[in-house]
């Protein structure tokens, strides 16, 4: 089996994301769709973590294009309240223009999913049921390097926005102001250390946020995301790289001027292809490698094919890693493949 994704690079963000999605057009069908969702990524109010407006405009316009049935921009907010970032980023006007319905992900009802605690003992958190019944899903986000899984891109993007946090849902108020004004005053040598990860461990074990609780230490998280992924796995994957990120992912790195754009209808595919490009193995990235064992798509490069303006390799970059991205490659578990048994298969 083999896998297409496209690459295109060139001088404008939108020009970009849209001929990369026409080159892959035929490979999605609209027809009979009952709902189809667009995820992007909001972790912050930095443009650069978060999807660029013009990246969802391309989106919208290509589906609109194709398809005139129930559209929904879907989120759920890490640290802000939701709604907040749909004003700040220019999404109320955007959904307006495109007949699409705003969704909070972290107010909507849920779906009990389980999971592991980082003792391996069943762990349950709750996904937004919005996702799991939309047939036809679409992540769109930038590529960033990442705190605890390496890389973060569509797979990631879809399964962690879709946990929910009703402590953000609840709230009208940023709670983010107060943890940044901390963070700035924790030393970067203690931020990134072993036992920051372990004071966030701790502090997982009983928190509201479903999304936080996934952090049950580098092993763990990364099989945790492979066994989420097959109840809101992406139909299509969008990577906006015009500027990426680089270095301390997800929202304190420092901008990449790369000018790609990557699409496909295998998350798996165009998350590792995503990855090389960007420098690294995608067998040392946990979750892409046991999404590789569950069977959700294609991860080995040899069978991704590329369509595109430009060679992949005179587009790849050497992404500066994140200070902690050598603990981070020691993800590997004994017990994962019996673990891994239990994960639903794709919805």
């Amino acid at each position: 089996m083999t896998a297409t994704v496209s690459l295109i690079q060139g001088t404008e963000r939108y020009a970009n994301l849209r001929a990369a999605l026409d080159l892959i057009a035929d490979a999605i069908t609209f027809e009979g769709r009952r709902q189809v969702l667009i995820k992007p990524n909001l972790v912050s109010h930095r443009q650069l973590s978060a999807t660029h407006p013009d990246a969802l405009r391309a989106v919208l316009d290509f589906v609109r294009a194709r398809y005139a049935g129930p559209l929904l921009i879907a989120e759920g907010a890490a640290l802000v309240n939701t709604w907040q970032s749909f004003a700040h980023f220019g999404y109320e006007a955007l959904a307006a223009r495109y007949d699409a319905v705003l969704v909070d992900l972290n107010a909507d009802e849920t779906v009990p999913v389980q999971v592991y605690d980082r003792h391996l003992h069943p762990k349950t958190l709750r996904l937004a049921r919005t996702v799991i019944e939309s047939d036809l899903r679409i992540s769109v986000g930038p590529p960033k390097t990442h705190d605890t899984v390496i890389v973060t891109l569509a797979i990631k993007n879809m399964v962690m926005g879709s946990l929910i946090n009703p402590m953000v849902a609840a709230r009208d108020v940023p709670q983010h102001e107060s943890l940044s004004s901390l963070d700035r005053l924790v030393p970067q040598w203690l931020r990134f250390s072993a036992l920051a990860d372990r004071v966030m461990m701790r502090m997982a074990e009983n928190n509201l946020s479903n999304k936080f609780a996934m952090h049950q230490g580098f092993p763990v998280i990364n099989l945790n995301l492979a066994m989420l992924a097959p109840w809101v796995w992406p139909h299509v994957a969008v990577i906006d790289g015009f500027e990426a990120m680089e270095g301390a992912g997800p929202t304190k790195g420092d901008p990449l001027d790369w000018r790609v754009a990557l699409a496909g209808t295998d998350a798996l595919a165009v998350d590792t292809f995503t990855a090389h490009l960007m420098g690294f193995d995608p067998h040392e990235i946990g979750y892409l490698h046991y999404c590789q064992r569950l069977g959700l798509g294609i991860a080995e490069l040899a069978d991704i094919k590329t369509v595109g303006n430009v060679a992949p390799e005179a587009a790849r970059k050497q992404f500066k890693p994140h200070p902690s991205y050598r603990r981070q490659r020691k993800w590997h578990l004994e017990a994962a493949d019996r673990l891994l048994r239990r994960a639903p298969q794709e919805k």
